[in-house]
């Protein structure tokens, strides 16, 4: 006689909801429900439907691996190795912020600008490469470079070229430092949480230099514009994410750097050269 094995999917989907939810995971039904699905290797209509799929010994060590892991606050996307960035998932790890959805305004930002083919275009703090990476699947015609002062994390952003077959130069760097200009537009999505703001326990687990910028949080973009300042050619447009609170400090750094608010969309601010 065969030995039964322990769980079916539903079981299992009910047992590791409510271990999320004990945990204080805010999204632990849907967690719990994107663990299975990846590890099924199915989709998430089949995986509820089949509640009475029965789960091998060795699939279940790897569910309950995956699920204690996540009630420990570590990133879904860290657990999955894969994070969606406008409709394109990418690979992520501990070495990188993992992709927001309030950054993909800044694609959209950018998509609205009067941006010539040919053009250089300069993702700064680049981590995973989502945003240079998807402005220039979006704009096969533009030339995007990807700069990281972590090494870690452009290998990280490194790998990300390769999955989706580009040609994108990556460079270790102070922000634009070597400096590889000129270039017509400049993305900046750099760390601007304040030192003493609360972040959530998923966040503390991320690198903690991609995430703060000092006392006011924006210590690294008074570095980058004084950086700009200094170079023999400047940038037409800006684009910077920030939380809101920040925008209007952020908008007279700008102007005394020659640089107007054009456009704000949620997190996001454009800044043109003037």
């Amino acid at each position: 006689m065969s030995t039964p094995l322990s769980a079916t999917s539903g079981s299992w989907l009910n047992k590791a909801y409510r271990q999320l939810e004990n945990a204080g995971i805010g999204t632990a039904r849907l967690d719990a429900l994107v663990i299975l699905e990846d590890c099924l290797g199915k989709d998430r209509a089949l995986v509820l439907a089949h509640p009475e799929q029965i789960l091998s010994l060795v699939l279940l060590k790897r569910l309950n691996t995956q699920l204690n892991q996540r009630t420990k606050h570590i990133p879904l996307s860290y657990i999955r190795h894969k994070s969606e960035f406008y409709s394109r998932d990418f690979f992520v790890d501990k070495r990188v912020l993992e992709p927001r959805p309030e950054t993909e305004t800044m694609i959209d930002l950018f998509n609205q600008l009067p941006i010539e083919d040919n053009t250089k275009i300069a993702d700064v703090g680049t981590g995973s490469g989502c945003i240079g990476i998807t402005i220039q699947l979006e704009n096969p015609k533009l030339k995007v470079v990807l700069y990281d002062i972590d090494r870690q994390a452009l290998a990280v952003a490194r790998l990300n070229v390769k999955r989706f077959k580009l040609n994108v130069n990556c460079y270790q760097a102070d922000l634009l430092e070597p400096n590889h200009g000129p270039y017509q537009t400049i993305l900046a999505n750099l760390p601007y949480v304040p030192a003493n703001y609360h972040v959530n326990a998923e966040a503390l687990i991320e690198p903690r230099r991609a995430i703060f910028g000092g006392q006011d949080g924006l210590d690294i973009y008074r570095q980058l514009f004084q950086q700009i300042s200094g170079f023999d050619w400047q940038p037409s447009y800006i684009l910077t994410e920030a939380l809101p609170f920040q925008h209007k400090q952020l908008e007279n750094l700008a102007e005394k750097n020659h640089f107007q608010l054009i456009n704000t969309s949620d997190f996001i601010q454009c800044f043109e050269r003037f």
